[in-house]
């Protein structure tokens, strides 16, 4: 398998689909004007584009953040629909693809649901403050904003959302349910997972968990971090 390449990977279950658009670093690898022996090698697993991953479901298709790598994404996948997306966190390698997401309002004439934590809002309405001003563009982009302040439903899933630590801010970590089932927990971008989120997520049939480096790192676990918190969650 081509674990978040530039071809990517999809994870099939029932009721869900799950595609890794990219599961790169903030730089993507290969990293621009390094040398060392991951960015030159051939192996299509060292090609990774930013992280982001796509859900689909008998009901809708959502996405997972929007990275600037997320045009090339859409394009490789030939996405042509898209019915609501759920960011993580502002960090600028899961949100500068967002302009991109006018494509999906023009082709269906319609606005784009929006799901954030209240700060990640906060950051996007001032980043992005043309399509959320009063002035709004038709068939630009029309963001629908959706504050996460506790579990919600989108695309026929239940969504448990949970606190993560990274660094000095929090990232919005994932759990996907439907009929009781826990589908999948995505925990991307975090330096520890705390036992609530453990708790939400244990068992879950699938788990995504951030996993940057052998060594430790200030803003996100180590594989062996990874590894520790995935027995403790203990996901099929």
């Amino acid at each position: 398998m081509e674990y978040g390449s530039l071809h990517a990977t999809k994870k099939a279950m029932q009721d869900l689909e799950v595609t890794f658009l990219g599961t790169g670093t903030s730089h993507g690898i290969p990293v621009i004007g390094c040398d060392c022996r991951v960015c030159a090698s051939e192996d299509l697993r060292d090609k990774r584009l930013r992280t982001c991953a796509l859900l689909k479901t008998t009901e809708a298709i959502l996405q997972i953040d929007t990275p600037p790598d997320f045009r090339t994404q859409c394009l490789r996948e030939n996405l042509q629909r898209l019915d609501a997306v759920i960011y993580t966190h502002s960090h600028t390698d899961h949100i500068l693809g967002f302009d991109d997401l006018r494509r999906f309002c023009e082709i269906e004439n319609k606005e784009m649901p929006i799901y954030a934590s209240p700060g990640t809002l906060t950051d996007l309405k001032r980043i992005f403050g043309y399509a959320f001003g009063d002035l709004l563009y038709k068939n630009y982009i029309r963001p629908q904003a959706h504050v996460i302040d506790g579990p919600f439903q989108v695309a026929g899933l239940d969504v448990f959302p949970v606190q993560l630590p990274h660094g000095r801010m929090m990232t919005t970590g994932l759990v996907f349910s439907k009929n009781g089932r826990k589908l999948i927990a995505y925990f991307t971008d975090c330096q520890s997972v705390p036992p609530e989120a453990i708790e939400a997520a244990q068992h879950a049939e699938v788990l995504v968990i951030d996993a940057l480096r052998h060594s430790a790192h200030t803003t996100h676990l180590s594989l062996n971090g990874a590894i520790a918190v995935a027995g403790e969650i203990a996901a099929k």
